[in-house]
């Protein structure tokens, strides 16, 4: 009952008509952004965090806005698989397997209807997850002393790459390279690290800056690199209908990839991509012989669909409830938060349940905005696709350098940022992720806090790190998390390949 009341002050918050507005907007910016292949929600929340700054948004209605775009950067990933098999996002990969053969045979509008019906409802799922399980774990997390926070800390950099990740030891590598940025400024002993004496650097690296950089200019420069070109031809979409029929059959798929890909959203390591994968085996295995998967079946489409946009609302559990995020927009959104002096964690739940509850309340509420707009507004959506990034580059790059410029009003920063975006360019070109670096710059401070403040509590004993048993049980998952990825990693890398191979050599 208690958590029943939270919620409906969180809507109090939620419908408040500015905040309506903006959850609005975000779901519409983030279907377009997700419409564009190869974006993805956490380029596109961060491209889009320096407008908050810039129209001044309180909070609460900061997080509502940019929690829509990651929202609708997931449904509208599924726009270009279906229509170009070309997947928005690597998550949207399955749903190219049935998604495309139906648009190839004249069902694009079927499997685009599909697809949001799947959406709405592996979101609603995972959103209802979210709401009972963070309030719970949010609790068990107050028992958390220095030591087991710096263990998590731990953990969270240890499963980063996940077990779909190529290459575990880059995810570490670029870990390492956060941690270190995290060092510059002055420590709580006053002591100067790495500021050559530059004024600037004394308060440390500031975390939308080195995000903007990282995800929106490098992506800009790829964009000049890769995509110049003209606009990719495109399915024809008639009106979008939906036959009761047509979602009664897909209601079993998109709740159980719902419940799947909130499963993964909530593990640490596993997310979105894993998500996808799992709600379409599992259709697989459960239809068996009655369907033809990779040839246009709808439960091919609804079942990866739904998992990936659940993995979305369960990335939110480990981030509110830990502080610790549970996918790369997720990473970006704490990033918001600590820039927003709001610390993430159990006592958000106390301190901040406004916000929390306000926040989660949005993610109901857009997710039937998100349903109203993927219906009748896909044409538009569509028609996205066709315009040549060169006319879409220009606004972009006026919202990153507009948006940095006022949260501080020194060039400084300008420069810094596009440091920042060439690194992170170069980074991509060497296949280094730079999600563990944002996480490394954000959890680095208080990684170091917690250590500090266990050796204080101790007089320098290092065992305390591993005195408790919640703690010894946080190093050996983090010890799993290092070494799963080699094990199981390349096995679940092929599975996933396959379909998607033999999906790829039907098309043609």
């Amino acid at each position: 009952m208690e958590t029943l009341g939270f919620l409906m002050d969180g809507f109090g918050v939620a419908l408040q008509p500015h905040n309506l507005m903006f959850a609005l907007i975000g779901a519409f910016l983030g279907t377009l952004i997700g419409a564009l292949p190869g974006l993805g929600p956490a380029n596109g929340v961060a491209i889009l965090i320096p407008l908050a700054f810039t129209l001044g948004l309180a909070p609460e209605t900061a997080l509502i806005m940019l929690t829509s775009v990651y929202a609708g950067a997931m449904y509208g990933g599924r726009i270009s698989s279906i229509l170009l098999n070309i997947p928005g996002d690597e998550p949207a990969m399955m749903t190219c397997l049935d998604g495309y053969p139906m648009a190839q045979q004249g069902k694009a509008s079927e499997a685009l209807a599909i697809s949001a019906v799947a959406s709405f409802i592996g979101s609603l799922v995972a959103t209802i997850g979210l709401i009972i399980l963070a309030p719970l774990l949010a609790k068990f997390a107050l028992t958390f002393g220095p030591a087991e926070y710096f263990a998590l800390f731990l953990l969270a950099f240890a499963t980063l790459g996940g077990i779909t990740g190529k290459n575990p030891m880059k995810t570490v590598v670029a870990a390492a390279i956060g941690l270190m940025i995290a060092t510059v400024g002055i420590d709580s002993t006053g002591v100067q690290r790495f500021t050559f004496g530059t004024l600037e650097l004394y308060e440390g690296v500031d975390f939308i800056i080195a995000i903007v950089g990282l995800f929106a200019i490098s992506e800009l420069l790829f964009f000049i690199e890769e995509k110049a070109g003209g606009g990719k031809e495109k399915m024809a979409v008639n009106k979008l209908s939906l036959k009761w029929k047509d979602i009664r059959e897909i209601l079993p798929s998109s709740f159980r990839g719902g419940v799947l890909g909130f499963i993964a959203g909530v593990l640490p390591g596993a997310g979105a991509s894993l998500g996808s994968f799992i709600g379409y085996t599992l259709e697989k295995k459960v239809v068996g012989k009655k369907g033809y998967f990779g040839k246009g079946d709808p439960r091919g489409v609804a079942g990866p669909e739904a998992g990936n946009n659940g993995a979305s609302s369960g990335a939110l559990v480990p981030m509110l409830t830990l502080g610790v995020p549970g996918s790369g927009t997720t990473a970006v959104l704490l990033a918001l938060l600590i820039s927003l002096n709001i610390t993430p964690g159990p006592l958000m739940f106390t301190q901040n349940a406004d916000i929390v509850w306000g926040v989660i309340a949005a993610l109901l509420v857009g997710n039937f905005l998100l349903l109203i707009l993927n219906i009748p507004m896909v044409g538009i959506f569509v028609k996205l696709l066709s315009v040549p990034p060169m006319y879409l580059l220009p606004i972009v790059t006026m919202i990153a350098f507009v948006g940095i410029y006022s949260i501080s009003n020194t060039v400084f920063d300008l420069y810094f940022m596009v440091i920042f975006g060439v690194a992170g360019y170069l980074l991509r070109k060497l296949e280094i992720p730079l999600v563990p670096i944002i996480l490394g710059l954000l959890l680095g401070p208080e990684m170091e806090k917690n250590l500090r403040h266990a050796m204080d509590i101790s007089d320098g004993d290092w065992t305390i790190l591993w005195n408790s048993g919640l703690a010894i049980g946080l190093w050996v998952f983090a010890g799993l998390g290092l070494i799963l990825p080699y094990i199981i990693g390349p096995i679940l890398r092929r599975r996933m390949r396959n379909p998607i191979e033999e999906g790829t050599s039907g098309s043609d």
